[in-house]
């Protein structure tokens, strides 16, 4: 069987495998293990039921809800009754619900829970073109009667009751698909204004995750985790793509709250995390050791020193003295391991960092206590990856080298094009939009970067961020705000700058470890906002800030900068879902803010 569609994909796995473990689901503390044919029979439900519904082939399907199962029973169940799913971030409210279901044409909407179809309720009259209305979980819902509504159970049992009926009915519904027709839109998070639909084909889904799969080896026995939202792109490369090409399972967490306790349950062996969560652990590890007693504090300062030495030589391909492999062994046995069983990393073969850039000494950290965390470079109109770092050929610094099979050239104005197979296949009724970013194949990438001598790909920054400064220095802002990001008392930072006289930035602080800070060195505050405005804070971040103007050049120093007196959120605009700024609506909202660390 010639595997060039997802159905396929799914069906060749699991008929390869059909008692191994698809996934699995933690509801109450408890782990629930699925196999892949319990996988496909779902599926199998999901695309009978709703092809009864009347979803036909090239029909839309929407879906919102936290990951779990019942997200990828529906997208497949999607593909496979010939059509494409839709997916919504569950952060969304009610007018961006709206917005998504009515521009891509969905005629079914599934959510997870009460809360995610009350927004439904609330614009269905405005969304003519939706038929249906699905819910995972029925509590609160149960003596609740609607003619669009259904519980996903009774979505299932439509389908059993057709394939009862007609049992080859399924195989011919799955041949409907072909390899450019479309398996998902994904809806970018719409910095630069609405949102956009990029459209997906299978072909790019399969050969993304066959090209990626010849830099970063994965296996059946491998364990990843979702946690990353589900219709991202980022955490459809493990859940979708890795997942239907190799087969690994994949452990649905309890809820967000939990990740770091689910990790521990898992220890998985492949770990995918946007730079926030990476950060989020290295701070742990700072404040935790800095409050440990003097045997182990010493016993880890130690292990540090020498993990860095090691790697230093490791990364750059120097040879590593028998001395201090001797003895970063020794450090590793006494130290670094019980640290990663502690995390759940104990059996991380290699980790990613994507959806935006990374602090390279958090790379470098993790590398010293053996965790190697590895780059890439994508983006969702490239169905994710263009370039990934493997784990043996890596420059740090670098996001990797080009996917096997993909072009990559560099624009007169520093702008990355990429092509291969795994472009998208435009903006859903946008063709004004399409032609902007696609042109002659080649995508725009609106990225600016530099390849290296051995082929490896340098970001510098995104083509509209770049600060010119009003000496006409040319400066790249997120270059900055990582080194700020390293501190484990800065959560989030905005450089500010262009046509400026001087670099100022915007600070977020981390609530957590600042609190401790405050309390340890008996700082009086009663609020958030209180803390950011205490005189012994502000001390504490003007540190920090005056650490990362050390490694700069002057023309780089940050003069001024202001904490903000609240946390970004994704619900005010001030965030994407994976948690990179929205430079621009920052921009806007804090003008006031930004303008008095100009008044001189």
């Amino acid at each position: 069987m010639a595997i060039k569609t997802l159905p396929k994909a799914l069906l060749n796995i699991a008929e390869k495998q059909p008692n191994r473990i698809a996934m699995r689901k933690k509801d109450y503390g408890i782990w629930r293990d699925i196999t892949w044919a319990e996988y496909l029979e779902n599926v199998k439900y999901v695309a009978l039921g709703l092809n009864a519904l009347g979803v036909k082939y090239g029909d839309h399907v929407s879906i919102i809800g936290e990951n779990r199962p019942e997200w990828l029973y529906s997208a497949l169940g999607a593909v496979c009754a010939g059509g494409a799913w839709v997916g919504i971030y569950t952060t969304n409210p009610v007018v961006e619900c709206q917005y998504v279901v009515e521009h891509s044409d969905a005629v079914v909407y599934i959510c997870e829970d009460e809360e995610q179809l009350d927004k439904a309720l609330a614009f269905r009259d405005k969304t003519p073109l939706l038929r249906k209305l699905i819910v995972w979980e029925m509590e609160g819902l149960k003596h609740f009667k609607d003619p669009m509504f259904m519980s996903f159970q009774e979505l299932l049992d439509l389908g059993k009751e057709v394939d009862r009926k007609n049992p080859s009915f399924f195989m011919q519904l799955i041949e409907q698909a072909k390899p450019d027709d479309i398996a998902g839109i994904i809806y970018t998070s719409g910095t630069t204004g609405p949102p956009k639909g990029a459209m997906l084909a299978h072909e790019g889904y399969l050969w993304v995750a066959e090209a990626a799969g010849q830099v970063i080896e994965t296996y059946v026995d491998d364990e990843t985790i979702s946690f990353l939202p589900l219709n991202h792109i980022y955490e459809q490369i493990y859940d979708i793509m890795f997942h239907l090409n190799v087969g690994q399972t994949v452990n649905f967490t309890e809820n967000t709250d939990t990740v770091m306790a689910d990790m521990r349950d898992v220890s998985p062996t492949l770990f995918h995390a946007v730079p926030r969560i990476w950060e989020k652990y290295y701070s742990a590890i700072v404040l935790k050791m800095a409050d440990a007693t003097w045997l182990k504090r010493t016993l880890y300062n130690i292990a540090v020193k020498i993990g860095t030495r090691y790697n230093n030589k490791a990364i750059a391909k120097k040879k590593v003295p028998v001395y201090l492999a001797l003895a970063y062994h020794l450090f590793y046995f006494i130290v670094f391991r019980k640290l990663k069983k502690r995390l759940g990393f104990d059996r991380i073969r290699v980790g990613a960092s994507g959806a935006a850039p990374i602090s390279h000494e958090v790379i470098k950290f993790f590398q010293s206590i053996g965790i190697p965390i590895r780059e890439g470079y994508g983006m969702t109109e490239t169905t994710g990856i263009t370039h990934l770092s493997s784990e043996t050929d890596y420059k740090v610094g670098t996001v990797g080298k080009a996917l096997p099979g993909t072009e990559v050239k560099i624009a007169e104005d520093g702008e990355i094009l990429v092509k291969h197979k795994g472009i998208f296949k435009g903006y859903y009724k946008d063709e004004a939009q399409t032609k902007e970013v696609l042109v002659d194949g080649w995508m725009h990438t609106g990225d600016v970067g530099v390849i290296d001598e051995d082929g490896f790909l340098k970001l510098t920054d995104r083509k509209k961020d770049l600060i010119i400064t009003a000496g006409g220095k040319n400066i790249a802002p997120q270059y900055l705000e990582n080194l700020l990001k390293f501190s484990p008392y800065i959560n989030d930072s905005v450089v500010i700058g262009d046509r400026r006289k001087y670099l100022t930035a915007i600070i977020v602080i981390d609530e957590e470890n600042v609190t401790k800070y405050a309390q340890d060195n008996k700082v009086q505050f009663t609020t958030f906002a209180s803390m950011t405005k205490s005189p012994e804070v502000i001390e504490l971040i003007q540190k920090e800030v005056d650490n990362v103007n050390r490694q700069v050049a002057r023309v780089e120093n940050i003069r001024k900068f202001k904490i903000l007196d609240k946390k970004l959120y994704t619900e005010d605009g001030e965030v994407t879902p994976t948690m990179k700024v929205k430079r621009k609506s920052i921009n806007a909202q804090y003008c006031d803010l930004i303008e008095s660390m100009y008044c001189d």
